[in-house]
């Protein structure tokens, strides 16, 4: 994990990686909680003898459930010392170019693509987050993250 001591040591850090995360495994448990959580039951995630006939050989996880793993892959990526909160401002550009099957290690590199400066000592912070899984070439999200950091 990198850690900054201040919001501002990133001001100069545009177009570098700024952390990447710990490996997360991604288990049917998951998929099946995210599933009740957006009343997504398609059978190609939630049901595992199905799904071995699918497109994929197996369940896979929603893409949005893979989105929806940024907080925990951003917490064992990076951190700033200074910064008290965090704030979704919102996505641009978001990618699934590859599956994630169950049982799969994921990951994310984080590279900062924008830096401005909030009043108050804050930045609001376009990060690209790339979602690898062990084993693939492709990745299997691809999604610029828009977030405020706060003192």
């Amino acid at each position: 994990m990198k850690t900054y001591e201040k919001i501002t040591d990133l001001a100069g850090r545009i177009g570098e990686c700024i952390g990447i995360s710990d490996w997360f495994a991604v288990e049917q448990e998951r998929i099946n909680l995210f599933a009740d959580a957006t009343g997504d039951h398609q059978w190609i995630h939630v049901d595992p003898e199905r799904a071995k006939g699918g497109p994929f050989g197996g369940p896979i996880a929603h893409g949005f459930l893979t989105l929806s793993l940024l907080p925990v892959l951003t917490a064992t990526a990076y951190k700033i010392l200074d910064a008290r909160t965090g704030v979704n401002y919102g996505l641009d550009k978001v990618r699934f170019p590859a599956p994630v099957r169950v049982g799969s290690l994921v990951r994310a590199h984080f590279k900062l693509l924008a830096w401005d400066p909030l009043a108050g000592g804050g930045a609001q912070m376009k990060v690209e987050m790339t979602v690898e899984c062990q084993g693939l070439d492709k990745p299997v999200c691809v999604a610029e993250s828009i977030m405020r950091r706060l003192p």
